[in-house]
Protein backbone atom coordinates (compact mmCIF):
# COMPACT_ATOMS: atom_id res chain seq x y z
CA UNK A 1 0.00 0.00 0.00
CA UNK A 2 1.64 3.28 -1.36
CA UNK A 3 0.41 6.53 0.62
CA UNK A 4 0.27 9.64 -2.12
CA UNK A 5 3.05 12.43 -1.52
CA UNK A 6 0.30 14.07 0.43
CA UNK A 7 -0.42 11.56 2.85
CA UNK A 8 1.19 11.34 6.29
CA UNK A 9 3.82 9.37 7.16
CA UNK A 10 2.07 7.46 10.37
CA UNK A 11 -1.61 6.86 10.18
CA UNK A 12 -3.08 4.63 12.68
CA UNK A 13 -7.01 3.97 12.14
CA UNK A 14 -8.72 1.88 14.46
CA UNK A 15 -5.89 -0.23 15.96
CA UNK A 16 -6.16 -3.17 18.08
CA UNK A 17 -3.52 -5.58 19.91
CA UNK A 18 -4.55 -8.32 22.08
CA UNK A 19 -2.42 -9.71 24.41
CA UNK A 20 -3.15 -13.73 25.60
CA UNK A 21 -1.62 -15.44 28.33
CA UNK A 22 -3.31 -18.76 30.12
CA UNK A 23 -6.26 -18.08 28.73
CA UNK A 24 -6.45 -14.19 29.70
CA UNK A 25 -6.73 -11.75 26.81
CA UNK A 26 -5.55 -8.30 27.42
CA UNK A 27 -6.38 -5.27 25.09
CA UNK A 28 -3.32 -3.45 25.12
CA UNK A 29 -4.99 -1.12 22.27
CA UNK A 30 -8.27 -0.60 22.17
CA UNK A 31 -8.91 1.07 18.38
CA UNK A 32 -6.05 3.41 18.87
CA UNK A 33 -6.24 6.64 16.06
CA UNK A 34 -2.84 8.42 15.07
CA UNK A 35 -2.23 10.61 12.23
CA UNK A 36 1.53 12.06 11.98
CA UNK A 37 2.06 14.49 8.68
CA UNK A 38 5.61 14.45 7.21
CA UNK A 39 8.52 16.37 9.19
CA UNK A 40 6.19 16.58 12.79
CA UNK A 41 8.03 16.20 15.70
CA UNK A 42 5.53 14.50 18.40
CA UNK A 43 5.29 13.25 21.82
CA UNK A 44 3.15 10.02 23.16
CA UNK A 45 2.70 10.27 26.57
CA UNK A 46 0.42 8.19 29.13
CA UNK A 47 0.55 6.10 32.21
CA UNK A 48 2.46 3.01 31.81
CA UNK A 49 -0.08 0.35 30.85
CA UNK A 50 -2.10 2.91 28.94
CA UNK A 51 -0.68 1.20 25.34
CA UNK A 52 1.88 3.56 24.42
CA UNK A 53 4.99 1.27 24.02
CA UNK A 54 2.63 -1.57 22.06
CA UNK A 55 1.72 1.27 19.82
CA UNK A 56 5.85 2.19 19.23
CA UNK A 57 6.81 -1.77 18.77
CA UNK A 58 3.90 -1.96 15.94
CA UNK A 59 5.90 1.29 14.42
CA UNK A 60 8.95 0.03 14.51
CA UNK A 61 8.30 -3.73 13.10
CA UNK A 62 9.01 -5.62 15.71
CA UNK A 63 4.87 -6.59 16.35
CA UNK A 64 1.91 -7.39 14.39
CA UNK A 65 -1.21 -5.68 15.56
CA UNK A 66 -4.33 -8.01 15.97
CA UNK A 67 -6.87 -5.87 14.02
CA UNK A 68 -7.04 -2.17 12.42
CA UNK A 69 -4.76 -0.89 10.55
CA UNK A 70 -0.91 0.88 10.56
CA UNK A 71 0.61 2.68 7.33
CA UNK A 72 4.20 4.09 7.96
CA UNK A 73 5.70 6.36 5.42
CA UNK A 74 3.78 4.11 2.61
CA UNK A 75 4.11 0.92 4.02
CA UNK A 76 1.44 -1.46 5.29
CA UNK A 77 2.32 -3.20 8.50
CA UNK A 78 -0.27 -5.67 8.47
CA UNK A 79 0.88 -7.05 5.24
CA UNK A 80 4.26 -7.04 4.56
CA UNK A 81 6.52 -9.91 4.83
CA UNK A 82 9.69 -11.24 5.82
CA UNK A 83 11.39 -9.41 3.34
CA UNK A 84 10.00 -6.09 3.30
CA UNK A 85 9.89 -6.19 6.71
CA UNK A 86 14.32 -6.19 7.13
CA UNK A 87 13.93 -3.48 4.00
CA UNK A 88 11.40 -1.31 6.26
CA UNK A 89 13.81 -1.46 9.66
CA UNK A 90 16.80 -0.85 7.34
CA UNK A 91 15.39 2.09 5.40
CA UNK A 92 12.12 3.04 6.40
CA UNK A 93 12.63 4.06 10.14
CA UNK A 94 15.19 4.66 12.46
CA UNK A 95 14.97 3.49 16.23
CA UNK A 96 16.61 5.24 19.32
CA UNK A 97 15.83 2.46 22.65
CA UNK A 98 15.50 3.48 26.08
CA UNK A 99 18.99 2.04 27.59
CA UNK A 100 22.09 3.36 25.91
CA UNK A 101 23.43 0.14 26.12
CA UNK A 102 20.91 -1.46 23.46
CA UNK A 103 21.81 1.46 20.84
CA UNK A 104 25.43 1.08 20.62
CA UNK A 105 27.83 -1.97 19.91
CA UNK A 106 30.37 -1.51 22.78
CA UNK A 107 33.26 -2.07 21.30
CA UNK A 108 32.99 0.47 18.42
CA UNK A 109 33.58 3.76 18.31
CA UNK A 110 30.92 6.24 18.05
CA UNK A 111 31.96 6.49 14.61
CA UNK A 112 32.06 3.20 13.58
CA UNK A 113 28.89 2.68 14.96
CA UNK A 114 27.46 5.12 12.54
CA UNK A 115 28.98 3.28 10.15
CA UNK A 116 27.32 -0.27 10.82
CA UNK A 117 23.92 0.87 9.38
CA UNK A 118 25.44 2.17 6.29
CA UNK A 119 27.38 -0.87 5.03
CA UNK A 120 24.95 -3.13 6.07
CA UNK A 121 23.04 -1.36 3.51
CA UNK A 122 25.32 -1.78 1.16
CA UNK A 123 24.21 1.52 -1.22
CA UNK A 124 26.84 4.29 -0.56
CA UNK A 125 30.32 3.79 -1.85
CA UNK A 126 32.83 4.08 0.96
CA UNK A 127 33.81 8.04 0.13
CA UNK A 128 29.98 8.71 0.31
CA UNK A 129 29.61 6.83 3.93
CA UNK A 130 32.61 8.22 5.56
CA UNK A 131 31.19 11.72 4.49
CA UNK A 132 27.64 11.55 5.90
CA UNK A 133 29.41 9.77 9.00
CA UNK A 134 31.20 13.24 9.79
CA UNK A 135 27.89 15.20 8.87
CA UNK A 136 26.17 13.49 11.36
CA UNK A 137 28.76 13.70 13.53
CA UNK A 138 28.45 17.12 13.44
CA UNK A 139 24.95 17.71 13.22
CA UNK A 140 24.73 15.66 16.99
CA UNK A 141 27.92 17.21 18.41
CA UNK A 142 29.66 14.18 18.93
CA UNK A 143 32.96 14.86 16.38
CA UNK A 144 34.54 15.25 20.05
CA UNK A 145 34.17 11.71 21.03
CA UNK A 146 33.77 9.87 17.45
CA UNK A 147 36.98 7.77 17.64
CA UNK A 148 35.92 6.75 21.80
CA UNK A 149 33.73 3.74 22.81
CA UNK A 150 30.46 3.93 24.06
CA UNK A 151 32.07 2.99 27.26
CA UNK A 152 34.33 6.65 27.18
CA UNK A 153 31.68 8.71 26.36
CA UNK A 154 28.75 10.48 28.94
CA UNK A 155 25.13 8.72 28.77
CA UNK A 156 24.08 11.81 26.65
CA UNK A 157 26.87 11.18 24.55
CA UNK A 158 25.54 7.85 24.07
CA UNK A 159 22.40 9.10 23.11
CA UNK A 160 23.17 11.60 20.74
CA UNK A 161 25.44 8.65 19.30
CA UNK A 162 22.10 6.35 19.13
CA UNK A 163 20.38 9.39 17.32
CA UNK A 164 22.96 9.33 14.80
CA UNK A 165 22.94 5.48 14.26
CA UNK A 166 19.47 5.49 14.05
CA UNK A 167 18.88 8.47 10.73
CA UNK A 168 22.68 7.62 9.29
CA UNK A 169 20.21 5.77 6.24
CA UNK A 170 17.88 8.98 5.71
CA UNK A 171 14.47 7.02 7.53
CA UNK A 172 11.59 9.05 6.75
CA UNK A 173 10.47 7.98 10.47
CA UNK A 174 12.20 8.26 13.59
CA UNK A 175 10.80 6.43 16.34
CA UNK A 176 11.83 7.48 19.86
CA UNK A 177 11.41 4.99 23.20
CA UNK A 178 12.05 7.27 26.36
CA UNK A 179 15.21 8.33 24.99
CA UNK A 180 16.04 10.19 28.31
CA UNK A 181 14.79 7.89 30.59
CA UNK A 182 18.41 7.07 32.02
CA UNK A 183 19.60 10.76 31.75
CA UNK A 184 19.66 13.61 34.38
CA UNK A 185 17.17 16.92 33.48
CA UNK A 186 20.44 18.51 32.49
CA UNK A 187 21.78 16.01 29.57
CA UNK A 188 17.78 15.12 28.86
CA UNK A 189 17.53 18.97 27.62
CA UNK A 190 20.66 18.59 25.47
CA UNK A 191 19.61 15.11 23.87
CA UNK A 192 15.64 16.61 23.22
CA UNK A 193 17.32 19.96 21.81
CA UNK A 194 19.60 17.41 19.51
CA UNK A 195 16.53 15.56 18.02
CA UNK A 196 14.70 18.96 17.57
CA UNK A 197 17.91 20.30 15.92
CA UNK A 198 17.97 17.27 13.70
CA UNK A 199 13.88 17.15 13.03
CA UNK A 200 14.34 20.38 11.76
CA UNK A 201 17.59 20.08 9.73
CA UNK A 202 16.81 16.66 8.03
CA UNK A 203 12.53 16.87 7.87
CA UNK A 204 12.67 13.02 9.45
CA UNK A 205 9.14 12.91 10.81
CA UNK A 206 9.82 12.16 14.93
CA UNK A 207 7.79 10.04 17.48
CA UNK A 208 9.09 9.98 20.94
CA UNK A 209 7.28 8.10 23.76
CA UNK A 210 7.73 9.39 27.32
CA UNK A 211 6.63 9.31 30.79
CA UNK A 212 8.86 12.78 30.94
CA UNK A 213 6.51 15.64 31.44
CA UNK A 214 9.31 17.77 29.86
CA UNK A 215 9.20 16.48 26.78
CA UNK A 216 6.22 18.19 26.39
CA UNK A 217 8.25 21.99 26.18
CA UNK A 218 10.27 21.09 23.03
CA UNK A 219 7.54 19.82 20.93
CA UNK A 220 4.92 21.23 19.11
CA UNK A 221 2.34 18.52 19.67
CA UNK A 222 1.50 15.95 22.67
CA UNK A 223 -0.83 13.23 22.29
CA UNK A 224 -1.59 11.59 25.01
CA UNK A 225 -3.03 8.06 25.45
CA UNK A 226 -5.48 6.34 27.85
CA UNK A 227 -7.01 3.05 27.58
CA UNK A 228 -5.49 2.09 24.57
CA UNK A 229 -6.67 5.02 22.93
CA UNK A 230 -5.51 8.78 21.94
CA UNK A 231 -7.89 10.35 24.29
CA UNK A 232 -6.34 13.93 24.40
CA UNK A 233 -3.75 16.48 22.55
CA UNK A 234 -1.71 19.57 23.17
CA UNK A 235 -1.18 21.70 20.13
CA UNK A 236 1.26 24.66 21.00
CA UNK A 237 2.56 27.37 19.48
CA UNK A 238 4.22 30.62 20.07
CA UNK A 239 2.92 34.33 18.89
CA UNK A 240 2.82 38.31 19.26
CA UNK A 241 0.56 40.00 21.50
CA UNK A 242 -0.17 43.54 21.11
CA UNK A 243 2.78 44.97 22.36
CA UNK A 244 4.64 42.64 19.80
CA UNK A 245 6.13 40.30 22.44
CA UNK A 246 6.36 36.95 21.99
CA UNK A 247 4.21 34.37 24.49
CA UNK A 248 3.30 31.08 24.27
CA UNK A 249 0.12 29.13 23.55
CA UNK A 250 -1.25 25.58 24.68
CA UNK A 251 -4.36 24.42 23.67
CA UNK A 252 -6.09 21.01 24.74
CA UNK A 253 -8.29 19.17 22.68
CA UNK A 254 -9.86 16.01 23.35
CA UNK A 255 -9.66 13.57 20.27
CA UNK A 256 -12.39 12.26 18.62
CA UNK A 257 -12.60 9.06 16.95
CA UNK A 258 -14.06 7.91 13.88
CA UNK A 259 -17.69 6.72 15.82
CA UNK A 260 -17.77 10.02 17.72
CA UNK A 261 -16.28 8.58 20.87
CA UNK A 262 -13.97 11.14 23.03
CA UNK A 263 -12.61 11.15 26.50
CA UNK A 264 -12.87 13.60 28.38
CA UNK A 265 -9.68 14.64 30.47
CA UNK A 266 -9.69 13.05 34.57
CA UNK A 267 -9.27 16.91 35.73
CA UNK A 268 -12.65 17.84 34.02
CA UNK A 269 -14.37 14.44 34.96
CA UNK A 270 -13.95 14.79 39.09
CA UNK A 271 -14.04 18.86 38.84
CA UNK A 272 -17.71 18.11 37.76
CA UNK A 273 -18.40 14.70 39.61
CA UNK A 274 -19.29 13.18 35.82
CA UNK A 275 -20.05 9.40 36.53
CA UNK A 276 -22.31 7.06 34.80
CA UNK A 277 -24.31 8.75 32.23
CA UNK A 278 -24.05 12.89 31.46
CA UNK A 279 -26.52 14.79 29.72
CA UNK A 280 -25.83 16.40 26.34
CA UNK A 281 -27.10 20.00 24.67
CA UNK A 282 -26.26 20.86 21.18
CA UNK A 283 -25.66 24.24 21.02
CA UNK A 284 -24.60 26.56 18.08
CA UNK A 285 -20.96 26.13 18.26
CA UNK A 286 -20.75 23.47 20.82
CA UNK A 287 -21.53 20.76 22.77
CA UNK A 288 -22.62 20.70 26.35
CA UNK A 289 -21.77 18.61 28.98
CA UNK A 290 -23.77 18.55 32.21
CA UNK A 291 -23.93 15.51 35.57
CA UNK A 292 -26.37 13.31 34.73
CA UNK A 293 -26.70 11.86 38.51
CA UNK A 294 -28.45 12.87 41.44
CA UNK A 295 -31.56 14.45 39.95
CA UNK A 296 -30.05 18.26 41.09
CA UNK A 297 -31.03 19.93 38.15
CA UNK A 298 -33.93 21.37 36.93
CA UNK A 299 -34.12 20.73 33.05
CA UNK A 300 -36.38 22.29 30.30
CA UNK A 301 -38.40 20.69 28.07
CA UNK A 302 -35.75 19.48 25.82
CA UNK A 303 -33.92 17.39 28.96
CA UNK A 304 -31.09 19.68 28.81
CA UNK A 305 -30.39 21.88 32.26
CA UNK A 306 -32.44 24.81 32.41
CA UNK A 307 -31.17 27.96 31.23
CA UNK A 308 -28.98 29.90 35.20
CA UNK A 309 -30.06 26.44 36.75
CA UNK A 310 -27.73 23.62 37.81
CA UNK A 311 -23.64 23.04 37.41
CA UNK A 312 -21.99 25.14 34.30
CA UNK A 313 -21.49 22.67 31.08
CA UNK A 314 -18.31 21.83 30.01
CA UNK A 315 -18.10 21.69 26.00
CA UNK A 316 -15.86 20.67 23.29
CA UNK A 317 -13.82 23.60 23.44
CA UNK A 318 -12.79 23.22 27.10
CA UNK A 319 -14.92 26.47 27.37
Amino acid sequence: MTQGAAGPDILCLDLVRIFSADGVEVQALQGLNLRVEPGELVAIVGASGSGKSTLLTILSGLDRPTGGSAVVAGTDLLTMGRRERVRYQRHTVGFVWQQTSRNLLPYLTAAENVAVPLTLAGDRAAPERAARVDALCELLEISHVRDRRPDQMSGGEQQRTALAVAVANAPRVLLADEPTGELDEATSVEVLEAMRAMNAELGVTTLIVTHDPTVSDHVRRTVQIRDGRTSTEVLRRTELDEHGSERHVAEEFAVLDRVGRLQLPPDFVASLDLRDRVRLALETDHVGVWPGHGGRQATDAGGAPASGTGDQPTDGSGR
